[in-house]
This record gives C-alpha cells, sequence and structure tokens, in this order.
C-alpha cells in the first residue's frame, strides 16, 4: 500500500489473482496458459478518509477450445470487481445505499465528503443495480390505475395496505392483466378497489376467495361527485334562495359582491353567456334524442365534463357569482360605512379623510362606491340624468342578480363537512342552501354517510359499537327519501364496503 505523488490523498493497494489459471466465459474450459498481462485501476471503499484504488495485475488467458468463439479472456475476479467496472463490489453497495437514503444529488454532495466521490446520474444508476428487499406476500392489497402519460395512457398499481408500499405496477388495467397477477399470490385475502367493473372482474376471477371492499377514499370520492351533481341540477333554484335573516356571515367592511362593471364588460359576458346557452341546447337536445355523453363529447369538442353537467341540469347552469377580489377599498370600508351611516354622501369629502388616513387612490373607486350607496341623488347631478337615475339596491347583491352562492363544487364539499367546523361565511352559504328541504335532506344522507364511513376507518378495538345496524337504518331513509344518492347501484352502499378495516 502507498500514496501516489500524482493524486496525494489516493492511497494505493498493489493486488493480483492467485489462482492458477481460468475458465472460459463463453465455453467453460479451464486454461493456464497466459496471454498476457495487463493493469485494472478500481476504485474501493476509504480508507483512513482517503480514497483507495485498487491496482489490479490481471493475466489474459488463452482458449484451447477450438470449437469456442473466443481466442483469449481475461481473468475474473467475482468477490471483488464486475469485469469492466470502475468500482468494487462493496463500493458500489455502500455508495447505492447512500443514494437510497438521500437521492441523487444529496447523495452525491455526500459521498464526496466521505471520500467516495460519485456523480448523482451514477448514484441513481447505482441505486437501481441494488437488488430489491425480499418481502411476505402481502395479504391485503388495493388496486387503483395510475397515469403513466394522463388523458393517453393508464396502468394499474398495486399497493400493500398493510405495509403502505407499492408491490406491483402492472402495465394496462384491464382485468385480464390484474386477474393473472392476482392468481400468483393466493394468500391475498381482501381487495380494496374503487367502483371499476373491470377490477371487479379481475379479483372476482383471479381471487375468488378475497373479500371484495370499496376503500374508503373513493366512497367518500363518490359520495362527494354524486352531491355535485345534484347540485348541479339544483344550482338555478338554490341562487334564488334569499339570504336568512341572520345575515351572510361577512364581517363589519367586507364586501359581498364586486363593484358595476363597465357596459363593454357586461356586453362582452352577455355574448359569452348567448354562447354556453346554445351548446347547452344543443347538449339538451342530443341527449334527448338518445345519443351517448362520450359520441356528444366528440361531435361536440365539449369536455366530457360540461356535456355530463349540461345533459344532468334541468335548466342552464348560469355562471355563479364569485365573491369579490381585493381592492385598495377594503382597509377603508368600515369608515365608508360609518360616515355613510351618519348621513355623509359627499364622495370628494370621504375620498379626503381616506387620503389622510394613509389611501393612495384616486377618488374615482369612492365616487363609485358611494354611488351604489347613496339613498338620494347628488345634488350636482344633472336634472336631465335624474328621470333615468335606477333604483337604490340593497347593499349585498347587484340589480337583476341573485346574492353570491359557492359552485357546486365548493358547495359539495361544504355540505358534508360538519356544520361546526365551517367558516361563518361558509356556514352561512350552507345555512341558506339548506333553506330548500331538498337540499336539507340530501345534505344530512350525505353528513351521515360520511361520518358512517370515517367510522369504519377506526380500529376495531376503539370501535363504540359495529356500524352496520346504522347503516341499514341510513340506507333505508335514503331508499325513502328517493334523492339522487339512494338511486345508484347497489354496490356503492352495501354493506360490504363497511368491511374494510383501516389501511
Amino acid at each position: 500500500m502507498q500514496i501516489t505523488p500524482e493524486v496525494p490523498d489516493c492511497l494505493h493497494i498493489a493486488a493480483h489473482g492467485t489462482r492458477p489459471g481460468g475458465r472460459c466465459p463463453d465455453c467453460g474450459r479451464a486454461s493456464r496458459a497466459v496471454h498476457s498481462r495487463y493493469l485494472r485501476r478500481p476504485a474501493d471503499l476509504p480508507s483512513l478518509g482517503r480514497k483507495v484504488r485498487v491496482g489490479l495485475r490481471v493475466r489474459r488467458f488463452y482458449c484451447r477450445n477450438a470449437a469456442c468463439k473466443r481466442r483469449t479472456f481475461a481473468e475474473r475476479l467475482p468477490d471483488l470487481v464486475k469485469p469492466h467496472a470502475r468500482r468494487t463490489y462493496r463500493l458500489a453497495e455502500a455508495q447505492g445505499r447512500v443514494g437510497v437514503a438521500l437521492g441523487g444529488e444529496a447523495g452525491a454532495r455526500l459521498l464526496h465528503r466521505l471520500a467516495m466521490p460519485a456523480s448523482a446520474d451514477t448514484v441513481l444508476r447505482l441505486i437501481r443495480r441494488l437488488p430489491l428487499p425480499e418481502q411476505d406476500a402481502p395479504r391485503i392489497v388495493g388496486v387503483d390505475d395510475w397515469a403513466m402519460r394522463k388523458g393517453r395512457t393508464y396502468g394499474t398499481i398495486v399497493v400493500d395496505l398493510e405495509r403502505r408500499c407499492v408491490v406491483e405496477l402492472l402495465p394496462d388495467r384491464t382485468a385480464v392483466t390484474v386477474a393473472a397477477w392476482l392468481q400468483q399470490r393466493p394468500e391475498i385475502e381482501v381487495v380494496a378497489r374503487d367502483r371499476s367493473t373491470e377490477y371487479a372482474r379481475a379479483a372476482a376471477i383471479g381471487a375468488p376467495k378475497a373479500v371484495q371492499v370499496a376503500d374508503r377514499w373513493h366512497l367518500l370520492s363518490n359520495v362527494r361527485a354524486m352531491l355535485e351533481r345534484w347540485l348541479a341540477r339544483a344550482h338555478a333554484r338554490l341562487r334564488r334562495l334569499p339570504v336568512p335573516p341572520g345575515g351572510d356571515g361577512r364581517q363589519l367592511g367586507q364586501r359581498t359582491h364586486a363593484y358595476h362593471r363597465s357596459a363593454a364588460d357586461d356586453a362582452a359576458s352577455a355574448d359569452s353567456r348567448a354562447r354556453w346557452l346554445a351548446a347547452y341546447e344543443d347538449v339538451r337536445r342530443r341527449y334527448l334524442a338518445g345519443e351517448k355523453l362520450l359520441t356528444i363529447s366528440r361531435s361536440t369538442g365539449l369536455a366530457r365534463a360540461t356535456v355530463r353537467k349540461y345533459a344532468c341540469a334541468d335548466s342552464f347552469p348560469e355562471r355563479a357569482v364569485r365573491p369579490p377580489g381585493r381592492s385598495n377599498l377594503d382597509p377603508y370600508l368600515a369608515h365608508l360605512e360609518a360616515r355613510l351611516a351618519e348621513g355623509c354622501e359627499d364622495a370628494m369629502a370621504l375620498w379626503r379623510e381616506m387620503r389622510a388616513l394613509g389611501h393612495a387612490g384616486g377618488p374615482k373607486m369612492v365616487q363609485r362606491w358611494v354611488a351604489e350607496h347613496r339613498t338620494a341623488p347628488a345634488r350636482s347631478t344633472a336634472h336631465k340624468w335624474l328621470q333615468r337615475a335606477p333604483a337604490v339596491t340593497p347593499p349585498g347583491t347587484t340589480p337583476g342578480r341573485p346574492a353570491a352562492l359557492p359552485s357546486p363544487k365548493q358547495l359539495a364539499w361544504l355540505l358534508v363537512q360538519p356544520p361546526t367546523a365551517l367558516p361563518p361565511l361558509d356556514a352561512a352559504a350552507v345555512t341558506r342552501v339548506e333553506q330548500d328541504k331538498e337540499a336539507a335532506m340530501v345534505a344530512s344522507l350525505a353528513r351521515r354517510f360520511t361520518a358512517l364511513v370515517r367510522l369504519c376507518g377506526i380500529a376495531q378495538t376503539s370501535r363504540p359499537a359495529t356500524p352496520l345496524a346504522t347503516f341499514d337504518a341510513w340506507l333505508t331513509e335514503a331508499r325513502r327519501v328517493g334523492s339522487v344518492p339512494s338511486k345508484r347501484s347497489p354496490p356503492v352502499w352495501s354493506r360490504t364496503v363497511l368491511r374494510c378495516g383501516p389501511p
């Protein structure tokens, strides 16, 4: 062992093979006839904080088998280094383990400090060469699809739900492929899946003795999707509901609607509404004529989700009134409302007061705000405009449009949450929606089913009681009410879905 003068921080170890001969890697015949010798310099584990290079004197032997294509072959050292490799087995394993713990870039930075330098790409390559750890056969697996290329190519992912790790990635999501994989593992006892008929058929063929369950995520997702679909149909009716007497949940100085738009903006919005209304009528006409949703989507160029929404909507789904965005008047709304309550409707006077308080904007926004809230026309208003002055609208609404209401997607999320966990604005929106009797029943059913599914995720040792009786009562009430969630196919609401323990 010596330190090379070319690399002062590197130790050089001279070594050579001690076997009298070698075997040809192709034909396996032994040979002792030495053809030549050459030097290899593979890297090894560091010593005393220095890099290590092994100077291997390797022999090349003649192959005396006339039928073999090789004329010569190099000496093999299977316990030390691979042929043509630039690092020993133990160094490659050490670098790969560091990469498993830290990743490519971080692992490469640490390896340089440990005197085992390697690039990030090399670390990733060494990680791929490491053998996979041996694991026990899975008993409870989850099956779902995953996107190799979203919207184009999909495969199947199989997860061990007990160990919370991926077991296999299958190239497609057909029943044949999944069933063939399950047939090779007869020890599987439970298959958690979504409501896909392909996966149901695959589990029935590949694991007929296993219990099929719908996992909680898909159950909760299905409930929310059905609730959103019902709300999309009823949203036009719900938007006409009045704001409850208790208020709309806003605080003092918080706006509930945007400022008035210009005439050009209103005209552009009307044109856009006319185009979507024509698309809605076209979809409804095709759907009522018996065309399939996918056919309508391809012929009209609309997204499938849009076609489904229009086909299920009883009336044209108007664009939801969005809550207002931020404005430079927002910090001063409390001051404006207080001064307006005192009777001051002079926009320029209010703007001067706001400028003294730190407002950096011009008077135009203040004039527009006062114009919306004044109780009588300004004294400077010309006589010809007094005849055209519009009626004063109450705060919180805009002329001809209902008060703002969250979209069906947002409402579906709010209606499955416990009412006590909602902030004031969201709680006010839920209270307003629940004035409709059918909406109140649907929301109650959705909340109870959500709580029931989450209760099934608790370990059986800590459950207060089995939820099957509660589920039967819920199912009876859902069928009696006749809402949309109760009209789904039986696999969604069967008691089998409640047999899935915690993943």
